[in-house]
C-alpha cells in the first residue's frame, strides 16, 4: 500500500461545480462509484492503486460536494458522462482508464458512447442499465427501481434500505469484507446522497433512451476496450448482474469475476486492486 496525498480540486461545468481528487503516478484511472458514493467512497482502494495509476476519484454532480446551479433541474445520465469528458480532459490529454461500479459502470457506457475516444478501457462491473436486458427482463428491473422509490417516498430510508438489500442481492447481517476498512457512518451528507441517488438518479436510469449497442459500436471504432465485470458472490438473479452478462454478449466477450459482491470494491478493496491491476495490464 502507498500513501500519498491527494489533491483536492474543482471544476465549472454547465449547471454543476465538480468537486474531485487525484492521487498516485501513472497512467489516469478514474473511479467511478456505485449507489451514493462520493469521492471518498473508495477511500480505502485508492492507497492500493495510487503506486501504479494516477486515480481520479469525484463527487458525481448532486452529490456531497458537487453542486448544483438548480437543483430542481433534473440529473440526466448524459450529464453525468459530459461530467466525466469534462473531468478527463482537466487531468489528462490522452484517452484515459475507467473503472465503473454499477452506477458508475451505466455512466462509463454512456461516456464511450458520446464521447468516443475519451477511455482506452473501461471496467464495467455490473452496470445497473436496465436497457441492456430483454424486453420483459427489462421492465422488471424498472419496475424494481420504482417500487425502491416509492418505498422512500413512503417511509424514507428506513423503508428503502431493506428494498435495496433485496435488489442488489444483499444480506447485511452477513456481509463479509476484508478487516481494517474504514468506518463509513451514515451521516446526514450520507443520508442526502441516498435521497438524491434514489428520488433523482433512479429516474436518469429508467428514463434513459441510450441504444445499449451505441456504446459496442463506437467502441469497436475507437478501438476502446469495454470489460464486463461481476462480483464473485452476486446472486445471478440479481438485474445489475445479468446487465454484465447482456453486456458481455453484446461484445462476444466473457465477464470479469471480482471479489465480493455488488459493492465488493468497498468490502474487499485489497483483492479488488489486485484485480484491478491485472485486468488493465499492470
Amino acid at each position: 500500500m502507498t500513501t500519498t496525498a491527494a489533491t483536492i480540486r474543482t471544476l465549472s461545468v454547465p449547471g454543476a461545480t465538480l468537486h474531485f481528487q487525484v492521487e498516485g503516478i501513472g497512467p489516469v484511472l478514474l473511479l467511478s462509484q456505485s449507489g451514493e458514493g462520493d469521492a471518498d467512497r473508495t477511500v480505502d482502494l485508492v492507497p492500493y492503486l495510487v503506486d501504479t495509476f494516477t486515480v481520479v476519484t469525484y463527487d458525481r454532480r448532486g452529490l456531497s460536494r458537487s453542486t448544483l446551479d438548480d437543483p430542481a433541474r433534473p440529473v440526466a445520465m448524459a450529464d453525468h458522462a459530459d461530467d466525466v469528458a469534462r473531468l478527463l480532459a482537466e487531468v489528462t490529454d490522452g484517452p484515459a482508464l475507467m473503472a465503473g461500479f454499477s452506477m458508475g459502470a451505466a455512466i462509463g457506457l454512456q461516456t464511450v458512447a458520446r464521447h468516443p475516444g475519451m477511455l482506452s478501457t473501461l471496467i464495467a462491473h455490473e452496470p445497473v442499465m436496465p436497457n441492456l436486458l430483454p424486453e420483459a427482463d427489462r421492465a422488471e428491473h424498472v419496475a424494481e427501481l420504482s417500487a425502491i422509490q416509492d418505498a422512500y417516498a413512503a417511509g424514507g430510508l428506513t423503508a428503502a434500505f431493506p428494498a435495496i438489500a433485496r435488489h442488489l442481492g444483499i444480506d447485511p447481517a452477513h456481509d463479509e469484507t476484508e478487516e481494517g476498512l474504514t468506518p463509513q457512518p451514515l451521516t446526514l451528507r450520507r443520508q442526502a446522497n441516498f435521497g438524491f441517488f434514489i428520488g433523482t438518479e433512479f429516474t436518469a436510469v429508467t428514463t434513459d433512451g441510450l441504444d445499449p449497442a451505441e456504446p459496442v459500436r463506437a467502441a469497436a471504432r475507437t478501438g476502446t476496450r469495454i470489460i464486463p465485470a461481476t462480483g464473485r458472490t452476486t446472486r445471478p438473479v440479481v438485474h445489475t448482474y445479468r446487465c454484465a452478462l447482456a453486456l458481455a454478449a453484446r461484445l462476444g466477450a466473457e465477464s470479469v469475476e471480482f471479489p465480493g459482491g455488488h459493492n465488493g470494491n468497498t468490502a474487499f478493496p485489497r483483492a479488488t486492486a489486485q484485480v484491478l491491476k491485472s485486468v488493465l495490464g499492470w
